[in-house]
């Protein structure tokens, strides 16, 4: 499967802050990335432009490719409440990003790679598939066999705030999916509704 792995900090710095996370380099420069940096004068966007800069942006920040996106979107519009708002909340129930707002791995890439090589399990079952959607009520842990893992020994000895849609154990190194969040618990920065206009053109 495709996935971006290019230089970060210049996806950071082409949406003016840094979606994946504390970037160091981003903090020094944080204007568009060009070859004549923070002097050239850029026009304005068109809304289209806007449109499109928002979709990407919310696809970098979760790490969804197009076509996931896209299905995303259309089951998002199939549901009953606003369409915006279930696109966020399908993107964060995803697997990867329960393991990375659970506080597993600092990144999300990061949490991709545990689901991937089969360190997660659901339910007490092992789960390697990184869009799965979570429901209410799952639980998520670590393998016995990979509770050794420096990643997951760090993420021990850290204090996780875990969100309210989520609750966590320590020491069991179990999570519970509580329930769906509601958009404004949702921390990321995305104007969910530029990306329903540009879809439903």
């Amino acid at each position: 499967m495709a996935r971006y792995t290019g230089p970060k900090t210049k996806i950071a710095r082409k949406f003016g802050e840094p979606i994946f996370g504390d970037d160091k380099s981003f903090e020094k420069r944080n204007y568009p990335p060009g070859q004549h940096g923070n002097t050239r004068r850029r026009g304005k966007k068109s809304e289209y432009a806007v449109q499109l800069m928002e979709k990407q942006k919310a696809k970098f920040t979760y790490g969804i490719l197009e076509r996931q996106f896209r299905n995303l979107f259309e089951k998002a519009s199939r549901s009953k409440g606003v369409t915006g708002e279930a696109l966020l909340q399908l993107c964060e129930s995803r697997l990867d990003n329960v393991v990375f707002r659970l506080g597993l791995s600092p990144t999300r890439s990061g949490a991709r790679q545990l689901v991937s090589h089969r360190h997660i399990t659901i339910n007490g079952s092992i789960l390697n598939i990184p869009s799965y959607q979570v429901k209410v009520g799952d639980i998520i842990g670590v393998r016995e066999k990979s509770k050794s893992l420096n990643i997951i020994v760090e993420a021990k000895a850290k204090d996780v705030s875990a969100y309210e849609w989520l609750s966590w154990n320590k020491d069991q190194l179990q999570g519970t999916f509580i329930t769906v969040p509601e958009r404004l618990q949702i921390p990321e920065n995305i104007k969910e509704q530029l990306i329903v206009e540009l879809y439903s053109k």
